[in-house]
């Protein structure tokens, strides 16, 4: 979902956020209401945000699951990102930095499954997913 800063800041005065978090200077979120109906239809919710935003989910809801992706190695890390082409050094650097505070996080998370092979990382997630999975 796309918004304005006023729109969002509305959002975040009237609780209409499950989570936010500013990351690289941008503002992001995940609409509460669009969780609680998938919910509440008895469907499992899979996001994809930053640590900031998974802390304020796990502590809304401590029975989620919290799952962090990451890297063989930080060298890796900075080969993909620097690969993509798309952003500058600064930009590259940014992320790096950003990485390694996250990277100090992963202790606080449930499951960590490491990005070494898209098919077998892949499974591992699904196998994540599925323990949890109700009937």
């Amino acid at each position: 979902f796309f918004t304005t800063a006023e729109e969002f800041d509305d959002l975040i005065a009237n609780d209409g956020l499950l989570e936010w978090a500013e990351v690289h200077g941008n503002r992001y979120g995940t609409p509460r209401s669009a969780v609680e109906r998938m919910v509440a239809e008895g469907r499992q919710v899979i996001l994809e945000i930053d640590p900031q935003g998974a802390f304020q989910v796990k502590q809304r809801w401590p029975e989620s699951i919290l799952v962090f992706i990451m890297p063989p190695s930080f060298e890796e890390l900075e080969r993909r990102l620097e690969g993509r082409g798309s952003e500058t050094r600064e930009q590259v650097e940014r992320r790096l930095h950003t990485a390694k505070r996250e990277l100090e996080l992963v202790g606080e998370y449930d499951h960590v499954v490491i990005n070494d092979d898209v098919a077998r990382a892949t499974d591992e997630l699904a196998g994540i997913i599925q323990k949890y999975a109700h009937p």
